[in-house]
């Protein structure tokens, strides 16, 4: 099975890789049309700014070709608000495979912390990535802004309030926390969309 890993200006491309080797696979880091076109899977992962990255998918003209994978492809983080529509972190416009908006969290109390950081559960699973699932598990987080509760909406997530904590739409799938930092939960849903 050939796995690719979108390669572009993001912080967290090298702990997915090390995480998909804890499960006996060997990735592809890479930004070649061809490579990832022809991947069984692709991860588009991400730690980083909307704007700025945007820019860098467009320049590289990487954006059309994420938009137009056929095989399962697995968004992280950044990598899930990248496929929404638009993100109010730099104004900026999206690859629209989600038609829904990234937020900013606005703190409802004091005890409220922006950025959003540590583990928090899943509840309302339903996509594949969450099969064998019985209970509500923890996942691990870090971020500012959030994807609101939508009709793509796979899994929810409650901080400040209930939000799009994971996404699924045709081939895409999408995860707002980090699978390869949340032990072994993160690694069964790993394994998941590797089976699918």
């Amino acid at each position: 099975m050939k796995i690719a890993v979108v390669k572009y200006n993001a912080g967290n491309i090298y702990s997915v890789e090390y995480a998909l080797r804890r499960l006996g696979v060997e990735a592809t880091i890479t930004s070649d049309k061809e490579t990832l076109m022809s991947a069984d899977k692709v991860i588009f992962p991400g730690v980083g700014e909307a704007e700025t990255t945007m820019n860098h998918l467009r320049q590289n003209r990487l954006d059309e070709v994420i938009k137009n994978l056929k095989q399962p492809v697995l968004g992280i983080c950044l990598g899930m608000q990248l496929l929404c529509r638009h993100s109010e972190e730099g104004n900026a416009d999206c690859l629209g495979i989600f038609d829904t908006d990234v937020k900013l969290f606005t703190p409802a109390r004091h005890e409220d912390k922006v950025p959003h950081m540590g583990w928090n559960t899943l509840t309302h699973v339903r996509s594949g990535l969450f099969k064998g699932f019985a209970k509500e598990e923890f996942v691990y987080f870090v971020h500012s802004f959030y994807v609101p509760l939508n009709e793509f909406t796979a899994a929810q997530t409650d901080y400040i309030l209930p939000y799009s904590s994971a996404l699924h739409k045709d081939n895409f799938y999408a995860t707002q926390f980090h699978p390869e930092k949340s032990g072994a939960v993160g690694e069964r849903i790993l394994r998941n969309f590797l089976e699918l």
